[in-house]
C-alpha cells in the first residue's frame, strides 16, 4: 500500500474538521485507504495546518495524529505531502493556494476558491502552468437525494424540464439569548461572509451538472438581521447578506428559482429541497429523500377557495428507492480526487468549475445592486 501525504489547512473550523478531517480523511484511513482501479490502495497521511497551536495540538491528541504545524511554508516544503487541501476562511484561501501551487502541490479546496473572478481565474491559470491537478469541493452532487434526482434526469423521466424551484435555509440564532449555529464571520462582508457568496457557488454546480449551465440571473439580497452577537459575546454589525432570492435562466430555457436564507424557519421535510417540473413528471428532492409524480399519476386539482381541502397532496407522490448504498458525500469526492491524483481517473470539478461559481455569486450581487438581470459569460 502506498501513502499520499495531505497538508490540511483550516481543519480547526467546523466544516474542515467534521466533514473533511473526521468523516473523510480519517474515515478513509479507517477503511484501509482509497481503492484504485487495479485493486491496490492508497492511504492518506494528514499534516494539520492552522493558526492556533493549541487547537491543532488538541485535534492531533484527540485523533492520535503526530503531524501538525502553524508554519504553512514548512508543511509545503515536505515532499512526502504532495496534496494540499484548504478549508480556511475565503479571505485568506487564494494566497495559500498560490503558495501550494508554487510548491508544486496538487490542490483540493473548499469554495469559493477566491473572493473575485479575477483571483479564481488566476488560480486556474497558475495551476495549468504548473501542471498540478486541482479540484473544488462539489459535495451536494453526492447527496443521496440529488443522486436520485440525477438518476431521474438521466433516465428521461421528466420529459422536457420546465422549471426548478429550490428552498434552502434555516433560522440561525442571533447569538444573544441563544448561541448561533454558524460562525460570526459568515455575517461580515469584510471577512468574506454573505450567503450569496456562500450558496451561489453551490447552486451553480448543482444547476449546471443536473439541468444546464446558468445563462442569466436576477437576484435580490437582504441583510434581515442587522446586528448579531459573536463567539465572545460581543455585539457586532452584520455587514453581509443573510438572505438572497434569485431567478436563473439555464440552457434550454429552463427557469430556476432558488431562495437561500439564514432567517427562515423550516416548514419542509429537509433543510434544502428542489422541485423539478417537466412535461412527463415532477420530483421533489432533498438531502436524502426524493419523491416523484409521473404525468400518468397526476391528479386534477380544481381551485375552489370556498371548500376546505380534504385530500393530502403529499400522499399522492411516490418515493424513489435508494437502489444503492450512499457514502458520505464529502468522503466520496475525496476518494474520487485521490484517484484523479494517483491514477489520473476523471474528476471534472476543477478550478474552472470553481471560477463559474464565483462568477455566478458576483453576478448575483451585481444584479441586486443594480436591480437588473445580469448575463453570465458564455
Amino acid at each position: 500500500m502506498r501513502t499520499l501525504g495531505v497538508v490540511m489547512n483550516g481543519v480547526t473550523g467546523r466544516m474542515g474538521y467534521r466533514q473533511h478531517l473526521v468523516r473523510s480523511v480519517l474515515a478513509i484511513g479507517a477503511q484501509g485507504g482509497v481503492e484504485l482501479s487495479d485493486g491496490t490502495r492508497v492511504q492518506l497521511e494528514p499534516l494539520l495546518v492552522g493558526r492556533s497551536e493549541a487547537k491543532l495540538a488538541e485535534l492531533a491528541r484527540r485523533h492520535g495524529l503526530t503531524r501538525w504545524t502553524t508554519d504553512l511554508d514548512a508543511a509545503l516544503s515536505d515532499d512526502a505531502f504532495l496534496l494540499y487541501f484548504d478549508a480556511q476562511l475565503t479571505a485568506v484561501r487564494e494566497k495559500s493556494i498560490v503558495q501550494a501551487i508554487d510548491a508544486g502541490r496538487h490542490i483540493y479546496t473548499e469554495k469559493p476558491v477566491s473572493e473575485s473572478v479575477e483571483g479564481a481565474l488566476d488560480l486556474a491559470r497558475r495551476a495549468a502552468e504548473a501542471g498540478v491537478k486541482n479540484g473544488v469541493v462539489h459535495d451536494k452532487l453526492y447527496l443521496p437525494g440529488l443522486l436520485k434526482l440525477k438518476r431521474l434526469v438521466d433516465s428521461g423521466f421528466f420529459g422536457r424540464i420546465l422549471s426548478v424551484r429550490g428552498e434552502f435555509g434555516y433560522w440561525v440564532f442571533e447569538g444573544g439569548w441563544q448561541t448561533a449555529q454558524r460562525p460570526s464571520w459568515n455575517y461580515r462582508a469584510e471577512d468574506g461572509g454573505g450567503i450569496t457568496v456562500d450558496m451561489f457557488c453551490h447552486w451553480n454546480y448543482v444547476l449546471e451538472n443536473l439541468f444546464g449551465q446558468v445563462r442569466s440571473v436576477i437576484a435580490k439580497t437582504a441583510t434581515h438581521i442587522p446586528d448579531r452577537v459573536d463567539e465572545a459575546g460581543a455585539r457586532y454589525a452584520a455587514t453581509a447578506d443573510d438572505a438572497v432570492y434569485a431567478i436563473f435562466e439555464l440552457d434550454g430555457g429552463v427557469v430556476a428559482q432558488l431562495n437561500s436564507s439564514w432567517c427562515v424557519r423550516v416548514h419542509r421535510d429537509e433543510l434544502v429541497e428542489f422541485q423539478v417540473d417537466g412535461t412527463h413528471g415532477s420530483a421533489v428532492a432533498g438531502l436524502h429523500k426524493c419523491v416523484i409524480q409521473p404525468r400518468e399519476a397526476t391528479p386534477k386539482p380544481v381551485w375552489n377557495p370556498d371548500l376546505r381541502e380534504t385530500q393530502s397532496y403529499r400522499d399522492q407522490w411516490q418515493e424513489v428507492p435508494d437502489n444503492a448504498e450512499f457514502d458520505n458525500g464529502f468522503k466520496a469526492q475525496w476518494e474520487q480526487f485521490v484517484r484523479h491524483v494517483v491514477e489520473d481517473a476523471p474528476h471534472p470539478y476543477d478550478f474552472m468549475a470553481g471560477v463559474r461559481g464565483v462568477q455566478l455569486a458576483q453576478a448575483g450581487l451585481e444584479s441586486s445592486r443594480t436591480n437588473q438581470c445580469v448575463e453570465l459569460p458564455r
